[in-house]
């Protein structure tokens, strides 16, 4: 009988492993998939060219290698919406961490998981093609808001709300849940941190010279899997992708803007005249 109980022990042990590393993985239900785009009309009417102070204890200088001060910046705003059938589904990332699968880093500075390579920012000299990179290093998939474009059902719930953390010696861990209902968007307005190009050399690139240039956001990038790299989900053309999706032809906006010489702190664009940010709220 002794026996009997171990063995069942044993069985029960396993199932429940077993659950945990099925809810670990970007899952999606059998109805369909999520669908990721980005929202243009969100990113064309909410950007600024301006002046502003970067303090030594911004996230976005640490982790963007930036030099503390005055800088002229591009900030933006990105809405990535989930249009699918089914919602993105993550779950835990401190079980992604556990299994080791390299989706999920701790970002020490905002005390919380961001999920890698979610969404790419680049903005483009259409003369010459050269890219520059902007300062946000990672990104925490919730639920933030509504899509009201969505085409599907209106009430459909919010259901990933918490990014997650581990253990510290003075805090316990905080189960995470990351995804993106669908119907919802996880979006990253212009004022946290990174959410910004620094268009005067200060981050180390070369600075952005007065000009027309394009602002392309890519959600769920593609990318070619190095030797033993993990390469999750492909899309018709064999490229990686980490998530899954109904389609991965809809996943790149671009915008044209224009960055003038003197933006000032005022600054130039849909959301010229705005306050100045005065602490780096993160997201």
């Amino acid at each position: 009988m002794k026996k009997l109980t171990v063995l069942f022990a044993a069985i029960v042990s396993i199932v429940a492993i077993s659950l945990v590393l099925q809810k670990a993985k970007a899952v999606t239900s059998d109805a369909g998939k999520p669908d990721l785009i980005v929202d243009q009309k969100r990113l064309l009417q909410n950007w600024v060219v301006r002046d502003e102070k970067l303090p030594a204890t911004a996230c976005s200088v640490e982790e963007g290698g930036i030099t503390p001060g005055e800088h002229k910046l591009l900030r933006f705003t990105v809405s990535t919406p989930n249009i699918g059938t089914a919602d993105l589904t993550l779950g835990d990332p401190n079980a992604h961490v556990a299994a080791g699968d390299g989706l999920y880093e701790f970002a020490t500075c905002h005390r919380h998981y961001h999920f890698r390579h979610y969404t790419l920012y680049e903005l483009i000299d259409p003369a010459t093609g050269f890219t520059w990179r902007a300062a946000k290093r990672g990104f925490c998939m919730i639920d933030v808001e509504k899509f009201q474009d969505y085409p599907g059902p209106a009430n459909n719930d919010r259901n990933y709300l918490s990014c997650g953390a581990p253990a510290t010696a003075t805090e316990p861990m905080i189960i995470g849940n990351q995804g993106i209902s669908r119907g919802w968007a996880d979006t990253y307005v212009w004022q946290l941190a990174g959410q910004f190009f620094v268009l005067d050399g200060g981050d180390g690139q070369p600075p952005v010279p007065a000009g027309t240039y394009i602002l392309r956001i890519t959600v769920n990038p593609p990318f070619v899997a190095a030797a033993g790299e993990p390469c999750p989900f492909t899309d018709p053309s064999g490229f990686c992708h980490q998530l899954p999706e109904l389609d991965y032809a809809n996943n790149v906006t671009e915008i044209q803007l224009d960055v003038p010489d003197h933006p000032g702190k005022q600054g130039v664009g849909p959301l010229k005249n705005q306050p100045q940010i005065t602490s780096e709220p993160i997201d």
